[in-house]
């Protein structure tokens, strides 16, 4: 496993666990937005996933009730980007 790949599957590791509540969102959200550059991704992978972690953590400050952001979804998407980061990763 190269480090992309490895570093992805940190990440994805991560994201499991906040899913499960094993981990607090803001570890999470730290980790993905230092991985998450580091990967070598499009351009257009880095702003996605800015957007995903902002509105995480915009919904953090809120009850799920108040927010717009529902937590559980933009876990989804975030599994979703690393699908779509791994796929990438697979073709370069």
């Amino acid at each position: 496993m190269d480090t992309a790949h490895h570093t992805l599957h940190q990440m994805t590791e991560t994201l499991r666990q906040c899913q499960q509540g094993q981990r607090p969102l803001n570890e999470l959200t730290r980790q993905w937005r230092s991985d998450g550059s580091a990967l070598p991704l499009p351009e257009r992978f880095n702003e996605v996933l800015g957007g995903l972690l902002d509105r995480l953590e915009a919904g953090a400050l809120f009850s799920e009730e108040s927010c717009s952001f529902s937590q559980k979804d933009l876990l989804d998407s975030l599994q979703l980007w690393a699908d779509k980061a791994r796929a990438q990763l697979d073709k370069a």
